[in-house]
């Protein structure tokens, strides 16, 4: 069985910036963003892209016409080979007639009711409604699926089932919380043999989205929502947070059947509708890193307290020891250590494709799972931990091609597979910037390792080199290093916890090693790792295990290979033109070790 997973709007982006005058600012990425396709056979994923990186537009929302398109060439198929298309939304008339009900008993006047249930309206009609879905997948591709095939499977099912089959398909307990979906913000329940059920009493709306009040507080602090919160909260490390915290006392009620609301709602319809309040809470806004700090721990500590009640309640209600947290919220780092260990749970996964990124994975895979002709043994063949890396790669020849259109401003050596480690190791005994390009793109934001900016961490200047000079952005942001998995524990202090991967886990660094790695530890002491195994990374791995041999430094900086504002590069021309636009100093493309020119 082939199966599709495709998420993309052709005109989302353009209907909110209409309707809502969501650009620049007050941009809010509510549908569609992380476009995105995946090609499931026989329930094994074979190729998985997302749009922005084939576009290069980062965050895009649009139709990924680009992403399917290589989805089924890497497969060598066609559109008519398709067993089933799967995208995770399900707006349907009913979703769209509850919507419509809030909308009129909501406490605002009634001509902006009027006018917000025209925009849902006119939303559900030329965008999001099945049949403008499937009007917009024929415009794009010039194929209309048959209606049978077709899976509209709802988003934070989609967001679950992501979680459940990249962890391996075992029986977990699962918390969902972004933004919002077609009504809802967060839920939470279990899956067991691939069937999911929600424990529909913890389900809530999005007017109490602790995703969405993270963003307008994210707005509110001057950056993108649903974009910069990682730069919250990185602003959140410089301070505690204020005690007493108005969010917490003031803003956030915990309810006894384990959800959470706020004394003032959300409007969903106006983007500012707190700023007053943030301004009452911590005094007008003042573009300062002691304001901006101060707001965002109180912020961070609200969404810890949030989620920590959520996966409190759900330890009540399963008997399962193994929790899968999914969706946007699950990307904050910050937050995940202390819910994991102050749970009862014996192991939490935040997977690569925690966030939009992941959902056609995830839909596809709900479409098989859920399919008649899917059963037990064929779980079983497929149940295993899934890579990240399910991108484009690019072959030698491909390599090749590209440096020659760089000839004159680039030199390059070509270096066997021994070679490269040996030659990059000895490289970042010395405060230099590396552009790390080989194999299939990885997944996701936080999947680093193929396209990755590489660094010595034992430089204490070295996290203020690449901001300023090669990513172009803001001083206060951290790096992350690379650690062995094995080591990982003797340099940071993990708790119950002894691997994470993809860079969702924010540990303290042990005394005896801060300053031996003064660049990849954040102001508070602590650092979000990834961590490395022979299996996962062989390469990257090897190299950190010769550049630990030549310096007695157990971790290498990792970061994505691009620059604020871009997508992560994925051709070789991608990484060249990376290279030369910025202070990197060299670039590893495949086999080939490239400087700039002298001239």
């Amino acid at each position: 069985m082939i199966v599709l997973g495709c998420n993309g709007f052709s005109r989302v982006s353009e209907f909110f910036s209409e309707r809502l005058g969501a650009t620049g600012i007050n941009k809010h990425y509510l549908l569609g963003h992380d476009a995105a396709a995946a090609l499931l056979v026989d329930g094994r994923l074979v190729a998985a892209v997302e749009e922005e990186r084939l576009n290069r537009e980062k965050k895009t929302t649009d139709f990924p016409a680009n992403a399917v398109n290589w989805c089924l060439e890497e497969a060598g198929i066609t559109y008519d080979d398709v067993d089933l298309f799967a995208f995770p939304w399900n707006w349907s008339a009913g979703t769209l007639d509850e919507i419509l009900d809030g909308i009129r008993v909501a406490p605002m006047p009634q001509p902006a009711k009027t006018r917000l249930m025209g925009d849902m309206v006119d939303l559900f009609d030329e965008v999001v409604s099945h049949e403008a879905m499937l009007a917009d997948f024929e415009a794009r591709t010039g194929h209309r699926p048959d209606p049978a095939k077709v899976r509209f499977v709802p988003h934070h099912l989609a967001h679950a089932t992501t979680g459940y089959y990249l962890g391996g398909m075992k029986d977990s307990a699962f918390l969902v919380s972004d933004g919002r979906a077609e009504r809802f913000s967060t839920l939470t329940g279990e899956i067991r043999d691939g069937r999911i059920t929600v424990f529909e009493d913890t389900v809530t709306g999005a007017r109490f989205s602790i995703g969405t009040l993270f963003s307008a507080i994210t707005r509110f602090l001057g950056f993108v929502p649903n974009n910069d919160e990682y730069k919250v909260m990185g602003l959140a490390g410089y301070t505690a947070p204020p005690a007493p915290n108005p969010f917490v006392e003031r803003l956030l009620v915990l309810h006894d059947d384990g959800r959470y609301t706020f004394t003032r709602p959300l409007q969903t319809d106006h983007l500012h509708s707190h700023d007053a309040l943030f301004e009452e809470y911590f005094g007008p806004f003042e573009d300062t890193l002691e304001y901006k700090a101060r707001v965002a721990a109180a912020a961070q500590q609200m969404l810890n307290a949030a989620t920590a009640h959520q996966v409190r309640h759900l330890e009540k209600r399963t008997d399962l020891d193994r929790l899968l947290f999914e969706g946007g919220v699950a990307l904050n780092c910050l937050n995940n250590t202390p819910l994991f260990e102050g749970s009862r749970f014996t192991d939490m996964q935040v997977s690569f494709g925690a966030s939009d990124t992941g959902i056609t994975i995830g839909a596809a895979a709900h479409a098989w799972l859920n399919d008649p002709g899917t059963g037990p043994a064929d779980i079983h063949a497929a149940a295993a931990p899934v890579s990240p890396y399910l991108g484009p790669a690019y072959d030698e020849a491909a390599i090749e091609e590209a440096l020659a259109a760089f000839a004159g401003r680039v030199t390059v050596t070509r270096l066997d597979d021994d070679e490269v480690v040996e030659q990059v190791a000895k490289l970042l005994t010395e405060k230099v910037v590396i552009g790390w390009f080989e194999g299939r793109i990885e997944h996701g934001p936080r999947a680093l390792g193929h396209r990755s900016i590489l660094a010595n961490p034992g430089f204490s200047d070295i996290k203020d080199i690449i901001n300023t000079r090669v990513k172009h952005r803001e001083p206060f942001r951290p790096f992350a290093p690379l650690v062995l998995e094995e080591r990982a524990p003797e340099i940071f202090e993990m708790g119950r916890k002894t691997s994470s991967p993809y860079m969702t886990f924010v540990f303290p660094v042990r005394d005896a090693y801060r300053d031996r790695i003064p660049g990849a530890v954040h102001v508070d002491g602590t650092s979000r790792i990834q961590t490395l195994t022979d299996e996962g990374t062989p390469r990257l791995t090897a190299l950190l295990r010769r550049f630990t041999e030549l310096t007695g430094t157990p971790c290498l900086i990792n970061t994505s290979f691009n620059v604020a504002g871009e997508p992560i590069v994925c051709t070789p021309a991608d990484a060249l033109n990376c290279f030369l636009g910025t202070e990197i100093d060299y670039l590893i493309l495949g086999n080939h070790l490239v400087a700039k020119s002298a001239s």
